[in-house]
């Protein structure tokens, strides 16, 4: 059995369609997965970029995809009436509840996955948000210190393993990235023979190049 951990940010709509559409691509392998939430903008400060939804044509492409990939894959998905927002109070209440020291389930995941991109409503709204809580009841506080602090320790153990995006897959210290890239996670968990050649290390190599200045 391999062990994946899929970390993602619920502001994301890759993050919704790859959370979604995982079981289905990986049907028949031997597979056991970790959810693990981080901050979005937290990676994308470290790593210098800008969200797609910060660069306006960007951000009008990447909509238009994810709501074809939607019904192209037969996946719910309505663009929630404020993007971006804030996910802060969804990540914490996620790792809230967790167990100690561990990861949220599934269920957790999907229903905060879905309560943002069910229905187009406002993701932060006080009231849909109080009700989202009550129904997962966390173990403690989302508000509490220890919770903020997962948060930020998750964000950096994902910057210390390379990540820079959301959804990303990590299994036996390889990174795939982003909804596409789950074909490829599937054919790794198959023993497709290009990963037992030189092929993931030689593209993944730093060649010479000129460097942009700021």
């Amino acid at each position: 059995m391999k062990h994946l951990t899929f970390w993602f940010d619920p502001i994301s709509p890759f993050a919704h369609l790859a959370f979604e559409r995982l079981p289905q691509v990986l049907e028949g392998v031997s597979y056991s997965v970790a959810y693990r939430p981080v901050l979005f903008a937290g990676l994308l400060a470290h790593w210098g970029q800008k969200g797609p939804a910060e660069i306006e044509p960007k951000r009008a492409w990447t909509f238009r995809q994810v709501n074809w990939l939607a019904q192209h894959h037969g996946i719910a998905l309505h663009t929630p009436a404020q993007h971006p927002f804030n996910p802060l109070a969804h990540l914490r209440l996620l790792l809230a509840c967790a167990p100690a020291g561990g990861t949220p389930n599934r269920r957790a995941c999907e229903a905060v996955l879905r309560h943002v991109w069910h229905g187009g409503a406002d993701a932060n709204e006080p009231a849909r948000l109080t009700a989202l809580v009550q129904a997962l009841a966390p173990r403690i506080d989302p508000a509490d210190a220890s919770i903020k602090q997962a948060l930020k320790d998750a964000t950096d153990a994902a910057i210390a393993l390379g990540i820079f995006g959301v959804p990303t897959v990590e299994v036996d210290g390889r990174l795939f990235w982003g909804l596409d890239g789950l074909d490829m996670l599937a054919g790794y968990l198959r023993a497709d023979a290009w990963f037992d050649g030189p092929g993931w290390d030689a593209e993944g190599a730093v060649r010479p190049a000129i460097r942009r200045s700021v």
